[in-house]
């Protein structure tokens, strides 16, 4: 089982990881997760989808904006 972060933790890539392989690993339960850490159920699935599409640096915050901007239709300015 990977070492999961402390709950007063600041979240980095590499604890979101370790939560998120936790999890699929069978080791414990989103429900279990999302409790301990206070995080939704859709913040987690969001990890899981940043961590699939983009690798471990998809999970970066400051990187959120441009990997969101690229998924999408793209916007016309009005």
């Amino acid at each position: 089982m990977p070492e999961l972060p402390r709950p007063s933790q600041r979240w980095t890539v590499r604890r979101k990881a370790a939560v998120i392989e936790a999890v699929r690993g069978g080791w414990v339960s989103i429900d279990e997760i999302c409790e301990l850490y206070s995080v939704s159920v859709d913040e987690f699935l969001a990890w899981e989808r940043d961590i699939d599409r983009y690798g471990i640096h998809g999970l970066r915050t400051t990187r959120y904006q441009i990997y969101r901007d690229t998924d999408g239709p793209a916007r016309q300015a009005g």
